[in-house]
């Protein structure tokens, strides 16, 4: 099922749409300020394990995740006062940040080490999903079978419309991942340059 949603003022009616199928355990695709992403509700054990089998990943390897704010990061992760500044600083915008998970991150979205992938997008429809939602939205990159990204709404209706309960088009994406870097320790650590500048983490 595909939605046009407006990327810069989301219609609501539209949000509370996509956010109803989150809640019955659905499996969306939505855009963000990088690429379009493919996502569930942390919290739904049964979706995570549809995305993992959508994507062809092991459930070994968690997702990241979207947070509509900061102040809703220090809920899901340990943020130190160097992490805060940092975040405070770069987000909402093209990163993901790597954080030690707290107790409220399901383990199936922790690595072995305990941590997370934390974004913030600065895309208005991922963050109207997530605000209504009341729950972070899991993050996995939409992309063909082969491992191509899917940058069109259409293509991912096309290619992965029938694995997906709805997709929602926002519009052309940049078409560039989001800079991943690990604040973990307050050890800065660049893990894949991106769309997001890292030259000030680099050591």
């Amino acid at each position: 099922m595909l939605v046009e949603i407006n990327p810069q003022n989301p219609q609501p009616r539209l949000i509370k749409r996509v956010v109803e199928v989150l809640e019955n355990g659905g499996v969306v695709a939505y855009p963000t300020d990088t690429l379009y992403g493919l996502g569930c509700d942390i919290h739904n054990k049964k979706a995570l394990k549809r995305l993992h089998q959508i994507k062809g990943q092991p459930e070994s390897k968690p997702f990241s995740f979207i947070c509509p704010d900061l102040s809703d990061i220090s809920r899901y992760a340990l943020v130190t006062n160097y992490a805060y500044k940092t975040l405070k600083r770069l987000l909402p915008g093209p990163y993901t940040f790597v954080l030690t998970g707290s107790r409220e991150v399901p383990d199936m979205m922790l690595t072995r080490r305990k941590t997370a992938g934390i974004r913030v997008p600065s895309h208005p429809i991922p963050l109207a999903i997530v605000q209504a939602l009341g729950r972070p939205l899991a993050s996995a990159t939409a992309t063909d079978p082969e491992g191509r990204e899917l940058l069109h709404a259409w293509e991912i209706e096309e290619m992965l419309g029938k694995q997906l309960d709805m997709v929602v088009d926002g519009g052309p994406v940049p078409g560039e991942p989001s800079s991943v870097i690990s604040l973990v320790d307050d050890q800065p650590e660049v893990i894949r340059e991106g769309a997001g500048p890292v030259e000030e983490f680099r050591t």
